[in-house]
């Protein structure tokens, strides 16, 4: 009886905290508050909270989790370089004296700054690395793509197949980091925060 009584009971709470979540990666949740946060942050000066709009702006907010969960699983979170950019960027903060150290909204803003590091350096990686580089995979993403480009040479449109090549491989990456990474999207409480 009171094992079915704890099996119960976190059963309840997984639930109850997962209602306090807009999403789950892996497990790993997104709060409300952090989103909220997020989209306000970035769309300034708009009252109203659209279900619409917060849909389509968390989709993209998981795409940046989840390139952030790929920069974690490559351990580019242990590397010096980003650990003191980290620490330089938390000094210049306290320095500042803008936001205080133990609000909430520091703690958002050192998130936001770590996590903006960590997805920068995984699609330097992963993205704007190769098709800056590899100069095969564009003349062949150039020669499929060819119809695009209205008969231009490669060299004239250089600028525009490297672009276009960036977006084929995020969209391919976002895609497989889809498949790795359990997602698990909150209707519920994406539609209680539009109200």
């Amino acid at each position: 009886m009171k094992k079915a009584c704890l099996v119960l009971f976190f059963a309840f709470a997984g639930k109850l905290l997962f209602a306090q979540n807009v999403a789950t990666i892996n497990g790993n949740p997104i709060s409300s508050k952090e989103f909220l946060w997020v989209y306000k942050k970035n769309h300034a000066g708009q009252d109203k909270l659209d279900y619409k709009d917060l849909t389509a702006y968390l989709e993209l907010y998981v795409n940046f989790k989840l390139k952030v969960a790929e920069a974690r699983a490559l351990g580019l979170d242990t590397v010096e370089d980003y650990k003191q950019e980290i620490a330089g960027y938390e000094e210049a903060l306290k320095t500042q004296k803008k936001v205080l150290v133990d609000s909430q909204e520091y703690a958002y803003i050192m998130n936001e700054y770590r996590e903006g590091v960590l997805m920068f350096n995984v699609c330097e990686q992963k993205i704007w690395g190769k098709a800056q580089e590899d100069s095969e995979q564009l003349k062949t993403y150039f020669a499929s793509n060819e119809k695009k480009y209205e008969g231009k040479a490669f060299d004239e449109v250089r600028g525009q197949v490297v672009g276009d090549y960036q977006q084929q491989l995020e969209t391919n990456w976002i895609n497989s980091l889809r498949t790795k990474y359990k997602i698990k999207i909150n209707q519920a409480e994406l539609k209680k925060l539009a109200k």
